[in-house]
């Protein structure tokens, strides 16, 4: 029996869309800001991963500068004084702020590994432009991307970005929780729950960094400057009609899309991946795993057991050789 949690993370089922969504989708790089208190950053709380060359004692920061060049969109030089797993510590020209790794230009080293190219951006003085600024919570977070489009532009795009809407971008980044798009001068998220109606294992087996696609617009946050989109919403969600087109018992063709511990999923069209539960493979019980019998990208025949639309939910069973009846 496969425990709702366990579906509902493997179906890669969509949080609601309020204002924690944000916050839940960036979970990856938050926990890596460091606190500021006063000026000071209090490297004990950052337990989870230790600051590496950080200047704990840091001069109070600039608020008024700070909102100034969030709402001018204008660029300003601070020195990396620090880093964590999740990004770099900057600091200067009363201005001290968090870059993620996603913001940063250089963030992929294929020999040396991440945490080289994070040691090689110490000291150096680098072009920064504020994506966000929140006095209230005490952080400025910082972007080298963002700092590499011209002043302003980011102001002009979010006065024509409009939810509903259709638009061409590049990849810019593809992480663990979604894709990086670059839309002309802000750069926008597809979180993995919207990349696909059906699973997705990984971004990355979805599109390529430097790709040009089209993204629907789900919401802009104009004051946090963020701009959440969707390539799913780009195509018609397969779920609407699929009690209609199976029903139980009905025998069809799938391709098995990724194999777990307790069965396969198997996808019968893009968008509408079904659960082939390890019982459904060997009756016999006798099976260890089911790899013993399935391998990903295998053609097989399957029989429809359940169809529930409303929770995305797919039951599904192998068929033999000589099964083919209904």
């Amino acid at each position: 029996m496969v425990k709702e949690s366990e579906y509902r993370e493997l179906r890669g089922e969509p949080p609601p869309l309020d204002k924690s969504w944000w916050r839940a989708i960036l979970a990856e790089e938050e926990q890596f800001l460091p606190p500021i208190i006063n000026g000071k950053q209090r490297a004990e709380d950052n337990d989870v991963e230790t600051v590496q060359h950080v200047e704990v004692e840091s001069p109070q920061t600039d608020w008024d500068k700070a909102y100034a060049l969030f709402e001018l969109d204008e660029t300003i030089h601070l020195q990396v004084t620090g880093y964590n797993r999740g990004g770099l510590l900057v600091n200067g020209d009363g201005l001290q702020g968090f870059v993620p790794v996603s913001h940063l230009v250089n963030n992929k080293d294929e020999h040396d590994g991440l945490e080289r190219v994070l040691q090689d951006y110490l000291d150096q003085s680098i072009c920064l432009k504020i994506i966000e600024c929140d006095q209230i919570r005490g952080r400025v977070v910082l972007s080298e991307r963002a700092a590499q489009s011209e002043s302003g532009k980011r102001n002009m795009l979010f006065r024509d970005l409009k939810s509903g809407s259709c638009i061409s971008g590049r990849v810019t980044n593809i992480t663990d929780f979604g894709i990086f798009v670059d839309l002309g001068g802000v750069e926008g998220l597809v979180h993995v729950s919207e990349i696909s109606w059906g699973r997705v294992r990984h971004p990355a087996d979805i599109v390529s960094l430097g790709e040009e696609i089209e993204v629907f617009i789900i919401q802009v946050d104009r004051e946090r400057a963020r701009v959440a989109l969707s390539l799913k919403r780009l195509h018609h969600n397969p779920w609407e009609t699929a009690q209609i087109r199976y029903q139980p018992g009905q025998i069809t063709e799938a391709v098995v899309t990724s194999i777990v511990p307790f069965g396969a999923f198997a996808r019968l069209e893009e968008g509408l991946d079904g659960l082939i539960h390890i019982s459904e493979i060997d009756q016999g019980g006798a099976l260890n795993h089911p790899g013993e019998v399935l391998q990903e990208g295998q053609q097989i025949s399957v029989r429809v057991l359940h169809v529930d639309s409303t929770r995305q939910r797919l039951g599904l069973s192998l068929c033999l050789d000589n099964d083919t009846g209904s």
